[in-house]
């Protein structure tokens, strides 16, 4: 308990009951801002088709994630160990990442197929993920002691152990950081994909938001918005003690 810090639980009560006295002091139209009470009540009564939703976005999001841990730690290996295919296609992994996610989603929703939203958000939601655990990886597999490796390879280890051994350990720190920004990346990338795609074939959450948002349903987008929260939350924190017991 005493590792506990509650001062983020006491300012988010204090911030909800500002909120709650402000809406209703001044009377603002629920349609504009509700209260939090009214976000609480449309979150019991509109449950039942929201956390289904919400585990499906989950569920690509997880599913993302694996793919970008998984694509981004290969290349990063392969840059590492050659240093040409690096300097070459490295600067095209730049323009990727800072091509906006919106402008070529339309591109992958052709190519994958309009009856395949489910694959153009999965690709998506990588393109946008692998890139911290690409960038996150290489870095600490860079950082290796070159006097460890000299003595590896005086022992005659090998690539196996090598990697096993000494690489992976090193780059292990690194490698958890980026999975931290790729998790919640991972999750704005199936957001805004299924914003994008424009269907509710998925079942996703951002799904509901829009029936919400036609419906000028407000306190429902906010209780949407609040489990698209709780889950980002909830996979940074089970990455961050992950981290821990790595670091220990």
């Amino acid at each position: 308990m005493k590792n506990i810090d509650f001062a983020p639980v006491l300012a988010g009560l204090v911030l909800l009951a500002v909120w709650e006295g402000l809406t209703r002091l001044l009377q603002v139209p629920p349609v504009i801002l509700p209260p939090p009470s009214a976000i609480g009540t449309a979150l019991v009564e509109r449950g039942p088709l929201l956390l289904p939703a919400a585990g499906v976005t989950m569920g690509l999001a997880l599913t993302a994630l694996a793919i970008s841990i998984g694509l981004g730690t290969l290349v990063a290996l392969i840059f590492a160990r050659i240093p040409f295919l690096e300097r070459s296609f490295g600067p095209y992994a730049l323009v990727l990442q800072a091509t906006p996610i919106v402008a070529i989603a339309p591109l992958v929703i052709i190519w994958t197929g309009i009856e395949n939203p489910r694959r153009a958000i999965l690709i998506l939601a990588v393109i946008v993920a692998v890139f911290p655990v690409l960038t996150s990886a290489l870095a600490g597999l860079k950082a290796v002691d070159p006097g460890l490796d000299r003595l590896f390879r005086l022992h005659k280890a090998t690539s196996a152990q090598r990697f096993l051994r000494l690489e992976l350990p090193t780059a292990a720190p690194f490698l958890l950081a980026g999975m931290k920004t790729a998790a919640g990346l991972s999750l704005v990338g199936v957001v805004v994909a299924e914003f994008v795609a424009g269907t509710g074939a998925t079942g996703g959450l951002s799904w509901r938001l829009v029936e919400a948002g036609n419906r000028l349903e407000t306190a429902t987008m906010f209780a949407a918005l609040f489990l698209l929260a709780l889950m980002g939350l909830a996979l940074h924190a089970i990455l961050s003690l992950i981290e821990r017991h790595v670091r220990t």
